[in-house]
C-alpha cells in the first residue's frame, strides 16, 4: 500500500473522535471494528482478518487499542494508526486476543457495537469473553459514513473524473463482430489506465443482454443495429469509487427505441434535478419514476433510483421507495434509471452526485444522450 492509499492523519483523528462521540450518543461502552471498509475508514487500514483476529478497539471514552497477531504487524504501517493515539496490543498464537479487547473497553461484561463485516467466527468468543452480545455498530457509524467530508468529496470526482475518460473512449471498443468479453477486456485495460487502482466490475450488455441489469459479460458477438449498456467502475486511491453507465447504439437506433430512450433521460434528468438538502431519498425515486409512468414505462424499471458510494460501491443511503431518509449536505449517491425490455434490448443512465448546500453536484460528465456508434 502506498502513501496514496490513506488521507492525512488529521482526518482520521477527527474520525475516531467522532465515533467514539457515536458510541457515547448510543449509551455504548464503544465499538469494535474487524477489517473492512469501517476499519479502513476510520484508520486507513487494509489489514485483513482471517482466523487471527485484527480489531480496532474504540472506547467510548479513552485510547483507541488495536489488537494486531504480532505476525501482522508489517499490515498497519502504511495506515493512520503509527501516527494516531491509538495503542498496538499484538499477540501471539496461544493468546487469548478477545481477552485483550475485553481489556481495553476496560472489562466484562461492557455493551459494544461490532462492524457488519465481523466474522462469526471472531463474533461469538468475543460476546461470551464480554458477557453480553454485541450489536451491530451500522448505526452508530452510518451517519459518518454517509456524509462525506471534503477529502472523501475530492476523491469522488477524481474517481468520476477518470471513469468518464473510459467511457469517451468506449465507442472505439463496439465494433460488431466483436464479442462482449472482447469489449470487456478493453475497457478493464482503459479503467486501469485512467488512474484506478482497480478493476471493481464491468458490464457490457449488448442487444437482449442488455434487458438484464446485472449481466456481466459473455462472447455474444455485437451487431450493427444493437443498443449496449455499458456499466463500469473501480476504486480510485485513497479506495473511493467510481460507478457510471452509458447506453450506446451500433448504427443509427430504431425510432421507437429512440423515443424511450429519451424518456429515460428525461427521468434521469428529473432525479438530479429533485436531488438538494430535505428532500427524501424517495422523493428522488419518485422523480425519475413519475416520467417513466407518464409515458407506459414504469413497469420497465425494475430496480432502485440510486445508492450510496465512497469506499464501497454499494452504501446507504439507499435511493428507493420506501426510504424517508432526508438528504444532507454531503451524501453521494448515483442515480441510475434504466429501462429493460426482455429479450430485446435495455438501457440505463448512470451519475454520481453529491448533495450540495442548495442542489446537488454531478461527478460525471459525459454526454448522457443515446451515443451512436458508426458502422
Amino acid at each position: 500500500m502506498s502513501a496514496q492509499s490513506r488521507f492525512g492523519t488529521d482526518v482520521y483523528a477527527h474520525r475516531l473522535h467522532a465515533a467514539a462521540r457515536a458510541a457515547a450518543d448510543a449509551g455504548l461502552a464503544g465499538l469494535v471494528i474487524t477489517s473492512g471498509y469501517d476499519l479502513r475508514y476510520l484508520v486507513g487500514s487494509q489489514a485483513q482478518t482471517f482466523e487471527r483476529l485484527t480489531a480496532l478497539v474504540l472506547p467510548a471514552d479513552g485510547t483507541p487499542t488495536i489488537v494486531v497477531p504480532r505476525m501482522e504487524l508489517a499490515s498497519l504501517k502504511e495506515s493512520a494508526v503509527p501516527d494516531l493515539d491509538v495503542t498496538v496490543r499484538d499477540w501471539v498464537d496461544g493468546d487469548d486476543p478477545y481477552a485483550l479487547v475485553a481489556d481495553a473497553l476496560g472489562g466484562a461484561p461492557v455493551s459494544v457495537a461490532v462492524t457488519d463485516a465481523m466474522p462469526a467466527l471472531h463474533l461469538l468468543p468475543l460476546a461470551g469473553v464480554l458477557g453480553a452480545t454485541p450489536v451491530l455498530a451500522t448505526d452508530v457509524l452510518r451517519t459518518l459514513r454517509m456524509l462525506k467530508d471534503p477529502a472523501e468529496i475530492d476523491a469522488l470526482r477524481k474517481a468520476g473524473a477518470a471513469i468518464d475518460r473510459v467511457h469517451a473512449r468506449v465507442p472505439d471498443f463496439l465494433t460488431p463482430g466483436r464479442t462482449e468479453a472482447d469489449v470487456a477486456a478493453d475497457i478493464a485495460e482503459a479503467i486501469v489506465a485512467e488512474g484506478h487502482s482497480e478493476v471493481a466490475f464491468i458490464i457490457v450488455g449488448s442487444g437482449p443482454h442488455g434487458a438484464d441489469p446485472h449481466h456481466e459479460c459473455s462472447d455474444r458477438a455485437l451487431q450493427a443495429g444493437d443498443i449496449v449498456v455499458v456499466d463500469i467502475g473501480g476504486p480510485y486511491e485513497p479506495g473511493y469509487n467510481s460507478d457510471s453507465t452509458r447506453t450506446y447504439s451500433i448504427g443509427e437506433p430504431d425510432p421507437e427505441v429512440a423515443r424511450r430512450y429519451a424518456v429515460l433521460q428525461r427521468a434521469q434528468q428529473a432525479a438530479v434535478a429533485a436531488v438538494r438538502p430535505g428532500v427524501t431519498a424517495e422523493q428522488v425515486d419518485a422523480a425519475a419514476r413519475d416520467v417513466l409512468a407518464a409515458e407506459g414505462l414504469a413497469e420497465y424499471f425494475v430496480h432502485r433510483t440510486g445508492h450510496g458510494i465512497g469506499l464501497s460501491v454499494h452504501e446507504e443511503p439507499y435511493i428507493v421507495a420506501g426510504n424517508d431518509l432526508p438528504l444532507q449536505e454531503g451524501m453521494a449517491f448515483s442515480v441510475e434509471p434504466g429501462v429493460y425490455f426482455p429479450g430485446q434490448w435495455g438501457a440505463r443512465i448512470e451519475d454520481i452526485v453529491i448533495v450540495t448546500a442548495d442542489g446537488s453536484e454531478s461527478v460525471n460528465n459525459q454526454p448522457h444522450d443515446l451515443v451512436v456508434v458508426p458502422v
